[in-house]
């Protein structure tokens, strides 16, 4: 597992690569899996939608990914999940489909019956979930309270084998802070 931070320069880089043939399988029969928490939420409410620093986070998501070659955008039926998918399907003129949280795997199956690269938002314990059911390095915890700029890329090769690219977008997390 590489884990690095997304600076922009970085970000027009890893575009590149991630639609280059190579990355992973030919983009034609390829599964590659973004995976992302939401972005940060509003407190107190029992669906809360996303904050101003949220919607921010949420922007910087889909400038990321404008030219990742995502094809499939999916998100928990909660605001601050499909506001922060919400942001990259409107990027990329996608509509975003809804998944339930509670039956991961249906949605592994479903994704690698599509293949082609999804953009997968969800929780923070969802999140670290999907991509241990994918074959890929959940690495640590995700910090509930403080933790919002987490990006996995997990490539499925033509063997099953996958592999975990963890990257950090947006403003910075800093542990123990």
């Amino acid at each position: 597992m590489i884990i690095t931070r997304l600076s922009p320069l970085l970000g027009l880089l890893f575009s590149a690569l991630a639609v280059a043939p190579g990355f992973g399988r030919d983009r034609d029969d390829s599964l590659v899996v973004f995976l992302v928490r939401h972005a940060e939420k509003l407190e107190a409410e029992a669906d809360p939608d996303l904050s101003t620093k949220g919607r921010a986070r949420a922007q910087v998501l889909a400038s990321t990914l404008q030219s990742a070659g995502i094809t499939h955008v999916h998100s928990s039926d909660y605001k601050r999940t499909r506001n922060t998918a919400g942001a990259v399907s409107k990027e990329l003129g996608l509509k975003t489909k809804i998944y339930d949280p509670r039956e991961l795997p249906s949605l592994i199956t479903q994704l690698k019956n599509m293949g082609g690269r999804h953009l997968v938002v969800g929780h923070s314990n969802t999140t670290p979930a999907l991509a241990k059911l994918l074959g890929g390095v959940p690495g640590s915890a995700i910090d509930e309270k403080r933790e919002f700029d987490r990006l996995y890329v997990i490539t499925i090769d033509q063997s099953g084998k996958a592999s975990t690219l963890l990257l950090r977008y947006g403003v910075s997390f800093v542990k123990g802070r």
